[in-house]
């Protein structure tokens, strides 16, 4: 095969319009969804992947222009990464090549599974919004319940630019935005009632926490969940530190609460 090397030229009111036409469909379809996960670190990419296999409309969103939250960083922005089982049954079902180092114990390259979380989540249909930040969650009386999300450029909060928000109407919001717990935060102020004030982390506990974390993973509100470490913030559970197994055992386990729940299982 010829490899061609004269380029095409492409005029750049053609660029523009490509990108406002597609990006303007793409956005007046997640308007209505049935799950927005907020956080593509490991376990909202892990959830979004399950979720949207099940077949719920999914958009993931994330404030960074990235993939992967913690992952990257590691222990010290070391590139390994300590999974231990069950979780090597998700690295399983994503391709993600590991190496045992004992029992019940195994390690990835955080580069590779960052990838290949995004690459299964990008299979199975989700669709992704990055630069985008949640600013507020929208309530109905009856419950109350979850109905919406506020969203907004992280760029123009960065700025403190005074910027009104967009909607995204849908069913259920699943907070993975870490040890923050931004969105339960912002429903904990919002709505008193709800009674779900995070409480905080604790000391670290590595085999406490995994375990704990896994446990506590589900709803606090209805149409409102939180998985990996905001459950920490949540719950009040030790931190972990460089171990990763709960994180995607826990966007599993959320995303099967979830789909239970909008079918009415």
């Amino acid at each position: 095969m010829v490899e061609r090397e004269d380029i095409v030229e492409v005029d750049e009111a053609l660029i523009s319009q490509c990108i406002l036409e597609e990006s303007l469909e793409f956005l007046r379809d997640i308007i209505t969804t049935d799950l927005v996960i907020v956080g593509a670190g490991p376990s909202g990419l892990t959830a979004s992947i399950y979720a949207s296999r099940a077949g719920l409309k999914t958009v993931l969103i994330e404030r960074r222009l990235s993939f992967g939250g913690g992952m990257g960083g590691g222990a010290m922005h070391l590139p390994t990464l300590v999974i231990e089982e069950p979780a090597t049954e998700i690295l399983d079902d994503i391709g993600c090549r590991y190496k045992r180092r004992g029992e019940g114990v195994a390690t990835v390259d955080s580069s590779e599974l960052m990838i290949r979380l995004a690459n299964a989540a990008i299979d199975a249909g989700v669709r992704f919004l990055h630069g985008v930040t949640v600013d507020d969650i929208v309530f109905r009386e009856d419950g109350p319940r979850v109905a919406g999300v506020a969203i907004e450029w992280t760029a123009s909060q960065m700025a403190s630019l005074h910027t009104d928000p967009l909607f995204l109407k849908t069913s259920a919001v699943l907070d993975a935005t870490g040890h923050d717990a931004e969105i339960v935060s912002v429903a904990s102020r919002k709505v008193p009632e709800l009674n779900i004030l995070p409480v905080g982390e604790k000391s670290a506990s590595s085999s406490s926490s995994e375990r704990q974390v896994v446990e506590k993973t589900g709803r606090v509100a209805p149409g409102l969940y939180c998985a990996g470490m905001a459950v920490s913030e949540v719950h009040g559970l030790p931190r972990m530190g460089p171990i990763f197994g709960a994180m995607l055992l826990s966007g599993r386990k959320a995303a099967r609460i979830i789909i239970r729940d909008l079918r009415g299982e």
